[in-house]
């Protein structure tokens, strides 16, 4: 039997709040925070954040950072981008890779998310891997075929010791900014197929142990039916996350029941 897997719960701030905004809004997560134990939690701000977010939190454990994208290359003539490296340098422990919103917005395909996993665990960077299907493709029965495609699409090549560090989102894009939720019988269907092909990717003890979070319009509402669900291994937050005691009550929801 597999062990307990310890829930992530991640704050994707998206492109909101200034780096004057960071240090508000810690201070008043900290305090919410303070008391609970036994779930990860990580911070993703953006990038014009990430400075100030460290400097106040100098690599703490209970609150990690994370970063929204990274470069799939190391350095060089590449205006506008961010190597993982320059992540490491401020202690940026996840980023995200493969959002919806980087794939639909901007182009990017599973090669491209692909090449940015092997960046991002090659300087030690745990990757958040999001992958989910659009309204069109779930009414036409296609979202196992679509999460198979983009997993298998991102994974390829990767060894067994690089898909342990691998945190996988499903993210089902019509729940995403839309207050609409996956019910959370169909959250878990998801995530026990995406668990399933992790199987035939890495083996059993591989899978068994990954982390598969759920994000699509998570709110304190809703997040402790999503996340008592046996393969929801907490969740990734987009707008609830933005106001510090709603998004504590988030990580409350995770902490496991004694």
């Amino acid at each position: 039997m597999a062990l307990p897997r310890k829930k992530l719960v991640a704050g994707n701030w998206k492109m909101n709040t200034t780096p004057s905004e960071v240090a508000p809004y810690l201070e008043t997560f900290r305090k919410e925070i303070e008391e609970i134990d036994g779930v990860d939690i990580a911070l993703i701000p953006p990038f014009t954040g990430l400075s100030k977010a460290s400097e106040i939190l100098g690599g703490t454990q209970k609150i990690r950072l994370g970063a929204q994208n990274l470069s799939a290359e190391a350095k060089g003539a590449f205006t506008g981008e961010i190597s993982a490296s320059m992540l490491r340098d401020l202690f940026v422990r996840y980023v995200l890779v493969g959002h919806s919103e980087r794939r639909r917005l901007y182009g990017e395909t599973d090669e491209v998310v692909r090449r940015k996993l092997v960046a991002a665990i090659a300087s030690e960077l745990r990757p958040i891997l999001c992958i989910g299907e659009t309204l069109e493709e779930r009414q036409a029965g296609q979202e196992k075929v679509v999460l198979e495609t983009q997993l298998h699409g991102a994974l390829a090549g990767l060894s067994k010791e690089d898909l342990e560090e691998v945190i996988v989102a499903y993210e089902p894009v019509w729940a995403i900014g839309t207050g609409l939720t996956a019910t959370p019988a169909q959250a878990q269907e998801a995530h026990l197929f995406i668990r399933e092909q992790l199987v035939k990717l890495a083996g059993t003890e591989v899978a068994d142990k990954a982390r598969i979070l759920y994000g699509g319009s998570v709110t304190a509402d809703t997040a402790a039916e999503l996340m008592s669900q046996p393969d929801i291994d907490g969740a990734l937050v987009g707008g609830a996350s933005l106001d510090p005691r709603g998004f504590a009550k988030i990580v409350l929801a995770a902490v496991p029941e004694e």
